[in-house]
Order: C-alpha cells, then structure tokens, then sequence
C-alpha cells in the first residue's frame, strides 16, 4: 500500500525525499537513525568521492538552532571542531578604523563559521551508517506525484525514473520540483519575491599571501574570530572565516543604479572602486580583479507558500517550504529546526505520519514568514545601522539589561540565534526587550550614553528599570 494514512512501523513504511543538500541530508539521517526505509535522491555527484560542488556561499552561520538538531543525531561536537566560533560582528568604516561589536551580553553566545561544504559531506557520512537509507546520487527531481506519491528522477544518463513511496519529501531548494508539483493543486498560496540587491563572492587568502605577519592572527590576514561587516549605507561587504585561515567575502549590492553591479561594468574599474571604498579589505585581495570578473553575481529571493503538505503523503522542508535572505544568518539554522520540529512530531506520533505533516506544516508556517520578514530587515541593520551611534548605544543597553536579569530581559537577536524559541514568539518577547532599550536611549541620550564605559552605563540602566517612574 502506498499513500495511505495508516499508521505503520517505521521499517514498513518507505520515504523519498528529493535532494541530498544540508536538510534532505539531516533528515535522511533522523529518518535513518528511526528506521525508516528512506531513498535520498541527489543531482550531484557524491561530495564525499568528487569533493563539494556548489554555486552557493562555501561558508555558513551556524547557530543554537542548527546546532540542536545536530545533536539529535550525533553529529554536533565533529561539525563545531572544525567551526570557527565568532562572539560577534567587527565593523570596518571607510578610513579602515575597526570596532567590535558583541551579539550578546553573555560571552558565552556566538555564532560559528562552518563550511557548507564539509558539514553536508559529514552528514553523508553519518547517513552511511543506516543501511536502510539508499542514498542515489546524479538523480535530480524533475517533478512528482502527489496521488500515487512518488518522485521523478533524471539520472545522468538522460535516463527518467519513477520511485514509488509511502511518503515523499522536497528537501530540494527555493527551486523545488516536489513543490511545483504542490502550486498546480487547489488552494495552494506561493509567492516569491526578489531583492533588488544580489551578491558576489570574493576571496582573502591566508596572511602570508597578502603580507600580513602570519603571526598575528594565528595564519589568518584579519581576526578570526568575529564576522567582519563593511557597512556602507545602501550596501556592503562581509567575511567570514575559513578553516584554512582564508576568508570569504560576499558582496551585497544593487544590481543597477549607482554604486551598483552594473556601475562596475568594466575590469579598469573594479579596483578604483573598491580602494576607495574598502582600503583595508582591498589591500587583503591580490585576486580581487580576477575574483570579481570571474565570480557570478546571486539573487537573492525569498519564497513563502501554504501549506506545506498535500495528501498527508507529501511534504516540504527547508529552502523548498521558506527560502530566506541570508541576513541574519537563520537559512540553514531554520531548515534544521524544520528536521528537528518534524522528527519531534514523528516521536510522539505513534506512526501518523499523515498527521505528522499536517501538525509540522500548521506549526511552522508562522514561524517561517516570521524568520523571513526578520531576514529582510536584518539586511538593513547591517549595512546601516550598525554604524549608526544611536543603534549601538541601543545594543550596549540590551546587553546591560540582559546582564541584569536574564530571565527578564531578553534581547531579539540573541533569542533567534541563541535560543530554541520559536522565531514568533521570540520576535515578541524580544520585541519587548528592544523597545525597552530604545526607551532608555531616549531618556539617556545618544551622546552622553556612548561617553560611559559599560560599568557606568549598566549602573545607569540599573537605576531607570529599578526607579518607580520607569521609562516611557
């Protein structure tokens, strides 16, 4: 029988998913590890025999959310050993003056650089542990069949394959096959929509190759241990860290207008450019011109639909249900928690798989439009607003306040990207927290607040909170 919602015992019941990226992979694993009968259907050839092959950002911000549900399979200590762990963001103005800027005000926080790369080669290697998972490599999904279900493959051959299932799943990206087979059904909403900014990806080499003491930090031309922002209005620049003490630099800008992709429209101007207005990171890029010529330029979309499943037999996960911009570093970190909501609904179904896709699409729709508004507004935060005086004012006193009581105070970014709340109800409760902290910039004022160390100024949000007046 396939297709039905009777509920069964995991070896009798056989799940297709389509793609073998970051989440098709952490699922196959749960799946697997449950033991369910699983084929994992991929386009690309095994990463593991034919190295990573990607087209995507080579590095990845990995945080409490992702790391919980790595650790559902074992896997979290051997990806966070080779991560690079970062505190928080180092902001680089135009003159090149540096300035550092914690997520939290608990050291113990931070976000870790990891490689997309290794980290999907690492969950490969953990699904190898599960017989019951066939794992089928050059096989891209062209579509599916919600009635029957099953996927429809292409093999490298040319070759069209039809696989059979009890239960298919789209793990297959913002481009998912398995969803465009959902959009044709009845009452099925989905929009997708652009950013008029895309991305180019550029490179910093090791310290010795762009004439930095090696010694300074530790191999790497620029600290490490922190994600590196060039804040520039209308646009910007970041870097993160690699575990070969390289780093990768993404360009976030407009693709037409001024100080736009097409501005830059020929090789004599690239470097003008960029040392006019990146000196410090320009001086750290011996390939930039080449870099910049060869690299392709990204778009960035976001895509939202409803519901995620159809039939009690199909469902979406990951970039395939909520493909987000990539500004606040919860793509990945979601398309975990999506593994880990669904194999914590599989844990107290009793078999009901049926009614395990309907309660993990009613309870992540939400959440995931909730993380993809936060994203876009994110994108704002960076390029702009950190370097404004009145927003870092604004984040001292969130972290004084949540030095203060924890429990109470609860800063929006750290309940994203530190805590397992979901994104709605942290966009609430951490809503408060900010609005509070924007009160007390009011009521302290920009100039005189920035003029007291961190010791003065939690003694200061101290005695506004503790007053009987309070803040406005």
């Amino acid at each position: 029988m396939t297709g039905g919602t009777m509920a069964r015992s995991p070896g009798e019941t056989h799940i297709a998913i389509a793609g073998a990226g970051l989440v098709g992979s952490l699922l196959a694993c749960q799946l697997g590890k449950r033991g369910f009968r699983v084929t994992l259907c991929e386009r690309r050839p095994d990463a593991r025999k034919a190295g990573f092959i990607g087209g995507r950002s080579i590095n990845l911000a990995l945080s409490c959310r992702g790391i919980t549900a790595l650790e559902r399979v074992g896997c979290a200590d051997r990806v966070l050993s080779d991560a690079i762990r970062m505190p928080g963001r180092m902001l680089h103005s135009e003159s090149g003056e540096l300035s550092f800027q914690p997520y939290s005000g608990d050291p113990a926080d931070a976000i870790h650089s990891v490689s997309r790369g290794q980290l999907n080669i690492t969950l490969l290697e953990e699904i190898a542990k599960h017989p019951n998972v066939d794992v089928r490599f050059e096989s891209r999904c062209v579509g599916a069949d919600l009635q029957r279900p099953s996927l429809v493959v292409e093999t490298a051959g040319g070759s069209t394959e039809e696989i059979a299932a009890d239960f298919i799943i789209g793990c297959d990206g913002a481009f998912s096959a398995v969803r465009g087979a959902m959009q044709v059904q009845d009452r099925f909403s989905y929009s997708q929509s652009y950013l008029d900014h895309g991305y180019k990806e550029l490179h910093i080499p090791k310290a010795e190759e762009c004439g930095v003491d090696p010694s300074k930090f530790d191999g790497f031309a620029m600290d490490p241990f922190a994600l590196h922002i060039w804040p520039r209005g209308h646009y910007m620049m970041i870097a993160l860290p690699n575990a070969d003490r390289t780093f990768t630099c993404t360009l976030f800008w407009p693709f037409e207008g001024p100080e736009s992709f097409a501005e830059l429209d020929s090789t004599d101007k690239i470097l003008p450019f960029f040392e006019k207005h990146f000196p410090d990171a320009t001086r750290l890029m011996p390939t930039l011109v080449e870099d910049y010529t060869r690299n392709p330029i990204g778009s960035l979309v976001t895509v939202r639909c409803s519901p995620w499943q159809q039939n009690g037999t199909a469902v979406l996960l990951g970039d395939a249900a909520h493909a987000i911009v990539p500004f606040y570093g919860q793509g990945m970190n979601a398309g975990f928690e999506d593994c880990r909501v669904l194999d914590e609904l599989i844990e107290r179904s009793d078999g009901d798989l049926a009614g395990v896709f309907e309660a993990f699409s009613k309870s992540r729709i939400e959440n995931a439009d909730v993380i993809a508004d936060l994203a876009i507004q994110n994108f704002i935060e960076m390029r702009d607003s950190v370097a404004n005086p009145s927003f870092q004012l604004r984040k001292r006193i969130e972290h004084a306040l949540q030095t203060l009581d924890p429990a109470k105070f609860k800063p929006l970014y750290n309940l994203v990207s530190f805590s397992n709340m979901p994104y709605a109800e942290a966009k609430q409760v951490g809503g408060e927290t900010v609005k509070l902290a924007q009160s007390i910039v009011d009521s302290i004022g920009v100039e005189q607040g920035l003029a007291l160390d961190d010791a003065a100024l939690t003694e200061r949000v101290l005695a506004l909170v503790g007053s009987k007046e309070g803040v406005s």
